[in-house]
């Protein structure tokens, strides 16, 4: 392929991402409150459910429940198709981490590492989240 070729490609990006909750309101209720997020949509959705997506412009997380849900009693990194943590991209890391101590999220594990710094933190059903500011 030449550099021409390679100019003309887009990098492929994340439009969205498929989570279940056990109150997708109320984790797109925490999600809009530290990010200024904006709820896209909400209604019913397959097999008798509920969903909710929440995010900006480009992107958003859709938040699923149905009433046949169970607790995935096997997380953790070693799981197969476990969704470990999102990761977040902010533009100030500072005013996220108060943010996230005035909504009792519990900031824990501030990273900093070329090039990014970074903290996590827990939503409802244990749901981790990366927050990262890049320098």
């Amino acid at each position: 392929m030449t550099s021409k070729q390679k100019k003309n490609l887009h990098e492929a990006s994340i439009e969205h991402l498929n989570l279940s909750a056990s109150d997708p309101d109320k984790l797109a209720e925490q999600l809009c409150q530290l990010f200024n997020w904006q709820v896209r949509w909400s209604g019913a959705s397959m097999d008798d459910g509920y969903t909710v997506h929440v995010g900006g412009s480009n992107s958003y997380i859709a938040i699923y429940k149905n009433n046949n849900l169970v607790e995935n009693r096997q997380r953790g990194h070693s799981t197969i198709h476990n969704l470990n943590h999102i990761g977040v991209v902010v533009d100030d890391l500072k005013k996220l981490r108060q943010r996230s101590e005035e909504l009792d999220l519990s900031p824990f594990n501030d990273r900093d590492y070329e090039p990014c710094k970074s903290f996590y933190c827990h939503l409802i059903d244990g749901l981790e989240l990366e927050v990262i500011a890049y320098s």
